[in-house]
């Protein structure tokens, strides 16, 4: 006599309950964020120049006045260089895509809210030497432009530095603005300074070596600083 067969169950195992969860889970999370891609693609609109296709700066302005942010505030400059972005002044979609996904912002409420933990991203020591650098980038710009003139760069110290390191940055830009020898900086001064910030003895300069390879220009600053801090004779 041939054995019963066994009748197949018609309950799920748990197995196929675990994955039917993940299917849904998966599922809804792909909704968001679709929804989420969405609403981020309505606000870059909302402010993007229709012939360009991009936000220009004075789309970039009146995003600014709707968060209540002053464009010069450091913070733009931050959400720039969340976005990667190449012109200064500009915001491509897919720049703003970049950024406002990885913030997870789809709103002007929200994007403002970012701000403050973008900031705090930014100032952790992985992040902030990257978006020093990407400061001094995003100023260039003109094309196969190295350089950026005096004037520029004190102001950009200023916005990048100046709340880190304000003494540093308050007499490398008073020396800069006096002295006549140079015109512009380059990138490799520009973080050469970052790195004399970090590591140098402020204002004694005990630890600054004008035998290592330091660029000629802070040779420079700190001679005029030893002089200018010299005990006067009496």
């Amino acid at each position: 006599m041939p054995p019963a067969s066994k009748r197949k169950s018609n309950h799920p195992t748990r197995a196929n309950v675990k994955s039917s969860h993940v299917d849904c889970v998966r599922s809804a999370s792909n909704k968001a964020r679709r929804k989420e891609v969405e609403l981020g693609d309505n606000l870059f609109y909302s402010y993007a120049n229709r012939s360009s296709g991009m936000i220009d700066p004075e789309g970039i302005e009146a995003l600014c006045s709707d968060m209540g942010v002053d464009h010069t505030d450091v913070r733009i400059l931050m959400l720039a260089w969340k976005m990667n972005a190449e012109k200064q002044g500009y915001f491509t979609l897919g720049e703003w895509r970049r950024g406002s996904e990885a913030l997870r912002v789809g709103t002007i409420k929200k994007l403002k809210k970012a701000l403050s933990e973008l900031e705090k991203e930014v100032w952790t020591s992985q992040n902030f030497e990257d978006f020093y650098s990407f400061a001094f980038r995003y100023c260039l710009t003109e094309e196969n432009q190295k350089y950026i003139d005096i004037k520029s760069i004190c102001e950009l110290l200023d916005l990048v530095l100046g709340s880190q390191f304000r003494s540093q940055v308050d007499l490398f830009t008073e020396y800069l603005e006096i002295q006549d020898d140079y015109k512009v900086i380059n990138m490799d001064q520009w973080k050469c300074f970052f790195r004399f910030c970090d590591k140098i003895s402020f204002p004694d300069l005990q630890n600054y070596d004008l035998s290592q390879a330091w660029p000629l220009v802070l040779d420079s600053f700190v001679e005029w600083m030893r002089e200018k801090h010299k005990p006067t004779s009496a």
